[in-house]
């Protein structure tokens, strides 16, 4: 039920991204056909308000109604740029083309050269492989009609050459540029893919860490309630007299002890992998973190260890958390800090004990390489109710400190 409620909220979360993604993407495109409808207006009021204003509108071929089409079938199929950037640009290049005809020998208008520059850009950003090249040629050979037309009729050569230069270029200038905001695109998307990747795995180490805790604690009580079955047993049997009240409440401890390492093994007992095998060795605890030192020290690490206070007995949990966070430190410490030496400190106080492992190593040491053990050793310290700092020391090297209450976690 757990898997299935997990999976449950990662499909509500990932449904959430795509809607998301999916709203963002919308607003976009309506942003840019807004613009794209607001440029395509603005050039046809200018061309428009141009041939009106112009007294002399050789440029034009004339003040006539065809002119005002030619006009505006210049410019108005801008607005369709980015979605249909072949036949927009089909439109503008004929539009603009019988326009250069019937003006020669004069130039055309400055809108028409700006309307089909644009549209030659249009083509090259937002159309892509055969299309492309396509669309291009398909330009040229609309407009090459037009331009003999424009010749026959006493255009000279040069006034020809120089807008077919700036057609090419606009439309190679829009193709580069394609190509790159494509590449950043695809950058941006393996950039989010990797920090969902990355959420993920912390999110797995956080349920693999539980789980680990979750075995470990089933091992601790399990054999701490099985002292009890075995004591209260011993007691009924060494028991002088009837007392038959003693003798019931014993008998009692002893079932109720049996019944509740049956039902931890029923509850807790699955989380052990089955490659795990049952826990025949006693879990470690800081009486045990000479010998931990010693092994990381014979793999060409030096450590050294200090305690500060009076050692008191801690709780099972405690001091099975507080041995796996100094074991899980040294481990940075080999695994990233390169060729460093360590100090672990284990420091007794009245009701918490402090754990601080330093390094003055050279490698990774700002987050110990981003892996998995601080969130275990995060895991560790929010069960027990303490607190834990780690970070880069201003002389180099890396540090961490755990604060893990004695009583455990307030209640």
């Amino acid at each position: 039920m757990a898997r299935q409620a997990d999976a449950a909220r990662l499909d509500r979360l990932y449904g959430g991204i795509v809607e998301l993604s999916l709203r963002g993407a919308l607003l976009s495109r309506r942003v840019r056909l807004g613009a794209d409808v607001v440029l395509a207006v603005a050039l046809a009021l200018l061309a428009v308000g141009d041939l009106a204003l112009s007294s002399d509108a050789a440029s034009w071929g004339g003040h006539g109604p065809l002119q005002v089409c030619l006009a505006l079938g210049c410019t108005l199929p801008l607005a369709w740029r980015a979605q249909s950037p072949i036949a927009m640009v089909l439109v503008i290049t004929a539009a603009g083309g019988l326009l250069v005809a019937v003006a020669a020998p004069h130039q055309a208008p400055f809108e028409v050269f700006i309307g089909s520059v644009l549209a030659a850009y249009s083509i090259g950003a937002h159309t892509d492989g055969r299309r492309r090249w396509l669309a291009l040629g398909a330009m040229f050979a609309v407009g090459l009609p037009f331009m003999v037309a424009a010749g026959a009729r006493g255009m000279a050569t040069g006034n020809t050459l120089a807008p077919v230069a700036w057609l090419t270029g606009a439309w190679a200038v829009g193709a580069i540029l394609r190509g790159r905001r494509l590449r950043t695109a695809d950058l941006e998307e393996l950039a989010h893919q990797l920090e969902q990747q990355r959420d993920l795995q912390a999110q797995a180490a956080v349920a693999v860490e539980r789980g680990r805790i979750a075995r470990e604690l089933h091992d601790v009580v399990a054999h701490n309630v099985s002292m009890m079955v075995v004591q209260a047993g011993a007691a009924e049997r060494v028991l002088e007299g009837s007392q038959p009240d003693v003798r019931e409440a014993l008998s009692a401890i002893s079932a109720t002890g049996r019944e509740t390492i049956d039902e931890m093994r029923l509850l807790l007992g699955v989380l052990r992998r089955s490659d795990d095998g049952p826990a025949l060795t006693p879990q470690p605890g800081l009486s045990d973190i000479d010998q931990l030192v010693r092994n990381v020290s014979s793999s060409g690490t030096r450590v050294e260890l200090r305690v500060e206070g009076v050692p008191v007995p801690l709780p099972p949990g405690v001091d099975l958390s507080a041995y796996r966070i100094v074991q899980e430190a040294l481990t940075n410490v080999i695994k990233h800090a390169g060729h460093a030496s360590a100090e672990v400190t284990v420091r007794y106080d009245r009701d918490c004990v402090e754990l601080e492992v330093r390094d003055d190593g050279t490698g990774q040491t700002a987050g110990h390489g981003g892996g998995n053990g601080l969130i275990g050793m995060r895991e560790r310290v929010a069960m027990l109710g303490g607190e834990l700092r780690a970070g880069a020391r201003a002389d180099g090297g890396f540090a961490i400190h755990a604060r893990l209450p004695i009583a455990g976690p307030d209640t």
